[in-house]
């Protein structure tokens, strides 16, 4: 695995927690804003959590819903809240370590 695959996969696992801490649901800057804040900052740009969001729906780990037809909110699904938790594993999204 390359370095910006574990990278890709430590940024898909925590937009599933993020969700999951925050009550299950934000929009897509909320996430955009948690995922710099966490740290991934180098070549995140709000195109590539959107296509990670939208990895994360057609695996159904995450429902879109528009707010207004506007802004896009990414809601947890509970296989998603699985994965994030560790108890179900998605190829793609890294597992969680055993503490938080």
């Amino acid at each position: 695995m390359s370095f910006k695959d574990f990278v890709t996969e430590d940024r898909r696992l925590f937009i599933l927690r993020l969700l999951a801490d925050i009550g299950g649901s934000a929009n897509e800057s909320v996430v955009y804003d948690g995922c710099r804040a966490a740290g991934h900052r180098r070549g995140v740009t709000r195109d590539v959590v959107r296509a990670d969001l939208e990895w994360l729906r057609t695996r159904h780990l995450v429902i879109f819903e528009w707010y207004e037809d506007t802004v896009l909110v990414a809601v947890l699904t509970s296989r998603g809240a699985d994965v994030a938790s560790g108890d179900v594993e998605v190829e793609g999204v890294k597992r969680p370590t055993s503490f938080r």
